[in-house]
């Protein structure tokens, strides 16, 4: 399996935003997407901003590409998520996944 990290800040207002869109729109295609697993959005209130961190978990890279293409270092940021957000990273992080319990 495999574990794909990207994250991001918003302010509060972008964060709850950004999550209403993460549940309405970015979820249900996903579920849609061979090879998809699960998909864990996290927050952290840091002062006045609020981090923001997706972790996607995939079959594997393999199947990542039918959700990213083969560009799969380059972060998939739609044009609602990036109105929400203050800053956001371009690229993301994949973790082959070693131990799970």
């Amino acid at each position: 399996m495999i574990a794909r990290i990207w994250r991001a800040t918003a302010t509060p207002p972008g964060a709850t935003a950004y999550q209403a869109h993460f549940d309405d729109d970015v979820l249900p295609g996903l579920r849609e997407t061979d090879g998809f697993v699960r998909a864990h959005l996290l927050r952290r209130e840091a002062g006045h901003v609020v981090e923001i961190q997706v972790i996607t978990w995939w079959e594997s890279l393999d199947k990542i590409r039918n959700f990213a293409g083969d560009a799969l270092g380059t972060a998939v940021v739609e044009p609602a998520a990036r109105a929400a957000l203050t800053d956001y990273d371009t690229t993301v992080t994949h973790y082959e996944v070693t131990t799970e319990s």
